[in-house]
């Protein structure tokens, strides 16, 4: 008796719950996105600790992992995390010094085009259009054809005050904008270091915490549950890069092959915009084409149409066979996963989607296995006319 009021108790204090989430759901939402915007900063913190951390623990295994001495022990972190963020950061700067000249000397070709061609048309359209008309329609100029220098100057003034006006209020919003980004990652950064730095003591008060508070089973579930977690993320970004890598040295070795311009940097770009599944090579080949563009338009269009049959050969055999091995999901459930988190959360649903789905697949084939457990063979049935044989 008294345990199912405990268990009507329960069902009465969910159901009450459930009533005010549903209820309170506006104040409710508008109360999580405060606190996740408040914690953003240390949300990115975690998120770049566990990236770096996949790098950092290559430079461990391989920085003197034999010695004992005191003095490679203690250096052994610090060196290989700092080693970690200057791998990161050499990157980034090598991929921005390889694409950002050249983007900006074919920005500079366009406009160089692009001017001649608005002057001509500019002295097309002034052949055409009535002047003086325009002028006495808009109070600029008398019926007579003199000028009403009152009204220009009213005019000027007034554009001028709401140009500067737009202009304050735009310069203001980028520096609060910029400040508050630096800011972000600044705190990020930080966060992520101390995390990084005492990652085996949090492991361990984690631990402690969950079997304090949970029960056996449920703690048991949980950790299996977080190792496959971490299992099928850590292998989601390694085979992520390695899809990367394979993606931009086709791309390059392509538009080697067809004599397009600027392979090298195209081809690097599209493989860096590769890390956001399936979807990030069109992003990549936008601005490839776009600097082709400025070059030859036919070549910007056969581009575009290399590019297409590319990311199709990639999209379905390569980045399923990649990265769907590596996290043992396969190529089917990768392309599901890809396409139902891209519409339910854009590119942030597509990093998460797959891993995510991997994580899932493995927690149901290892429950379906040990709920379904292979057949005990039958032991043979000897023949009539062999004797049957002595146990060992």
């Amino acid at each position: 008796m008294r345990h199912e009021w405990k268990g009507w108790l329960r069902l009465g204090v969910t159901l009450f719950l459930l009533y005010l989430a549903i209820h309170y759901w506006g104040a409710l939402s508008h109360l999580t996105l405060l606190v996740l915007g408040t914690a953003a900063p240390l949300l990115l913190g975690a998120v770049i600790a566990y990236a770096v951390n996949i790098l950092m623990s290559i430079y461990e295994r391989v920085y003197w992992p034999g010695s004992t001495r005191a003095a490679v022990v203690k250096s052994r972190r610090p060196v290989c995390l700092l080693l970690a963020f200057a791998s990161l950061v050499a990157i980034v700067i090598l991929i921005i010094r390889m694409i950002l000249p050249e983007l900006m000397q074919s920005v500079t070709l366009l406009i160089q085009e692009v001017i001649p061609l608005l002057e001509r048309l500019a002295h097309l359209l002034n052949q055409n259009i009535n002047l003086e008309q325009i002028l006495a329609s808009s109070g600029v100029a008398f019926a007579d054809g003199s000028i009403n220098w009152r009204e220009i100057i009213t005019q000027a003034v007034n554009w001028l005050v709401a140009g500067l006006g737009g202009v304050m209020g735009s310069v203001v919003s980028l520096v609060s904008a910029t400040i508050s980004t630096a800011f972000t990652l600044v705190v990020s950064v930080i966060f992520s270091i101390y995390l990084l730095v005492g990652k085996e003591k949090l492991q361990r008060q984690g631990a402690l915490v969950l079997r304090t508070y949970l029960k056996p089973s449920w703690y048991s579930r949980l950790t299996y549950f977080l190792q496959t977690l971490n299992t099928c993320f850590h292998r989601f970004i390694v085979g992520q890069c390695t899809e990367a890598v394979i993606l931009g040295l086709l791309c390059i070795a392509g538009m080697l092959l067809f004599r397009f311009p600027y392979a090298t940097m195209v081809g690097t770009l599209i493989g860096f915009t590769a890390l956001i599944p399936v979807a990030g090579a069109y992003i990549g080949a936008g601005v490839g084409a776009f600097m082709i563009f400025t070059v030859s338009p036919i070549k910007a269009l056969l581009f575009l149409l290399f590019i297409s049959v590319l990311q199709q050969l990639e999209g379905n055999l390569i980045y399923p066979r990649v990265v769907g091995s590596s996290i043992g999901l396969p190529g089917i459930w990768v392309l599901a996963a890809v396409t139902i988190g891209g519409g339910l959360l854009g590119i942030f649903g597509m990093l998460l989607a797959v891993p995510l789905t991997a994580t899932l697949y493995q927690i149901l084939r290892a429950d379906v296995k040990k709920r379904n457990p292979p057949p005990v063979p039958a032991p043979a049935v000897p023949q009539e006319d062999e004797p049957p044989q002595a146990p060992q």
